[in-house]
């Protein structure tokens, strides 16, 4: 398909997810023909670590599947607090939801990495509708599941004590979005221990005894801006 060319270039010499733009998990059952509609409308952007794709409040008018690079998810509270709630890799959607209701971004997505995304916008989607009615029901019947999926994955949050639900999600983090290395995994990106706690559902102070812990346990390294976690076959 001419997207992924379009994808392609923009990349360069550096290695993009293989899947397309109309393969995401959300488009699963939706004919090959309708995408071959929309390709030459895709919305292509290339981001430096540290570019915002969009900001919490921001007008929620499109939807992005990562090609490459890593991308954080976080919200500013009425406190003015920035929380990391979530961090997406290669493969991953952004925005599923602007796609059924108008509103505004409720979350802020900034790149961690470069990173290049490919989407569609909203007008782009609807006259797709209009044109094939059953990518419709197909992106209903796959959020409907992926809701479900994520409802049965309680993960590493219900684990009761800190230490194993600290370093389970530091490896869950490293499996989704670091670089293998031997005994383990690399994130090359920095993560603060504040937002290592929100993932943890934490405090930052016993994040940081917790750490400490774990790398005396020799669970994981720290190098410069760099975290390496060791691979010690914990259940994810």
């Amino acid at each position: 398909m001419s997207n992924l060319c379009r994808c392609n270039e923009l990349a360069g010499p550096l290695a993009l997810h293989s899947g397309c733009f109309g393969q995401a998990w959300l488009f699963d059952g939706a004919s090959p023909e309708a995408w071959q509609a929309v390709s030459n409308n895709l919305v292509r952007k290339r981001l430096a670590a540290g570019d915002e794709l969009f900001r919490q409040g921001d007008p929620a008018d499109g939807m992005y599947l990562i090609k490459l690079g890593s991308v954080k998810l976080w919200k500013t509270t009425e406190e003015g607090r920035v929380l990391t709630l979530d961090i997406r890799k290669a493969g991953d959607l952004l925005g599923e939801s602007v796609l059924l209701e108008e509103g505004e971004y409720p979350v802020g997505a900034t790149s961690l990495e470069t990173t290049l995304v490919c989407g569609i916008d909203r007008k782009s989607f609807e006259m797709l509708v209009l044109q094939y009615p059953a990518v419709g029901l197909v992106v209903i019947r796959n959020l409907s599941r992926r809701i479900q999926s994520l409802s049965s994955k309680v993960g590493a949050l219900s684990e009761p004590n800190l230490d194993d639900r600290l370093y389970e999600i530091l490896v869950h983090v490293a499996r989704e979005v670091g670089s293998p290395s031997p005994g383990g995994w690399t994130i090359a990106f920095p993560l603060t221990h504040e937002e290592i706690g929100f993932l943890a559902g934490a405090h930052r102070v016993s994040v940081t005894r917790t750490l400490r812990k774990l790398r005396g346990a020799g669970k994981i390294r720290m190098t410069g801006k760099q975290l390496f976690v060791s691979d010690l076959a914990v259940p994810i």
